[in-house]
């Protein structure tokens, strides 16, 4: 007696959870009103403007700013004018969000920014991998360096949370009350507001990836 092979159909839902790779939910279409929020917010805090600041100068309310920004309402071409001039950009600039367009990050090896950071007092070297361009969150990669002169610094505390994933070297690595043996292919996720940092370098020069997730500050 022949059989029939059993056809398996995927739940919808479980389709959009392979789709996005992750835990993280689908991402959604933008409309036109999210994007033009996200895009006015976006030169307004690149010219370091509240959103008092910028509502004063254009003539409306904070509230109606706000919820522009939010991409609650569809403001008239007056009062999109009235915020373009006070931004001194072109209307037309206003509208660019909504084109297609994802961040994207490119960084060929060795071509990292040097930053300097309070570690880099004591032999602590930090190459920016990466930045966001735009967004609710900031995300900072850095390739950090200890050099044979590094000296144990415990004193990093900052808003967010923090990954680090050991390449090369051994160390204890402190967080809080807590210290953690890292070898290389171990890894850390940790809140950074607790006092974290290297305090005690066995193994030198060491390397390790860290990246830090914050959310941007809303002026």
């Amino acid at each position: 007696m022949s059989t029939k092979p059993r056809e398996t159909k995927i739940a919808e839902s479980t389709v959009d959870e392979l789709r996005t790779g992750s835990g993280a939910p689908a991402a959604s279409d933008r409309t036109l009103e999210q994007a033009l929020g996200l895009q006015v917010r976006a030169v307004r805090r690149g010219l370091d403007l509240t959103v008092s600041d910028l509502a004063s100068a254009a003539g409306i309310s904070v509230g109606m700013l706000s919820k522009i920004e939010n991409g609650l309402i569809s403001p008239s071409l007056g009062t999109l004018q009235a915020i373009s001039n006070v931004l001194n950009v072109p209307l037309s600039t206003l509208f660019a969000g909504f084109e297609e367009k994802r961040d994207c990050s490119f960084v060929p090896a060795g071509q990292g920014v040097h930053i300097e950071r309070r570690g880099t007092k004591v032999g602590h070297q930090y190459e920016l991998l990466g930045h966001a361009l735009g967004g609710e969150v900031a995300v900072e990669p850095y390739l950090i360096t200890l050099s044979e002169e590094a000296v144990p610094y415990t004193g990093f505390r900052h808003a967010g949370v923090e990954f680090i994933h050991m390449l090369s070297g051994e160390v204890i690595y402190r967080h809080g009350d807590r210290v953690y043996h890292l070898r290389p292919g171990d890894s850390l996720l940790f809140d950074s507001g607790a006092n974290h940092g290297p305090e005690e370098l066995l193994v030198r020069p060491m390397t390790y990836l860290s990246i830090i997730v914050y959310p941007r500050e809303v002026r």
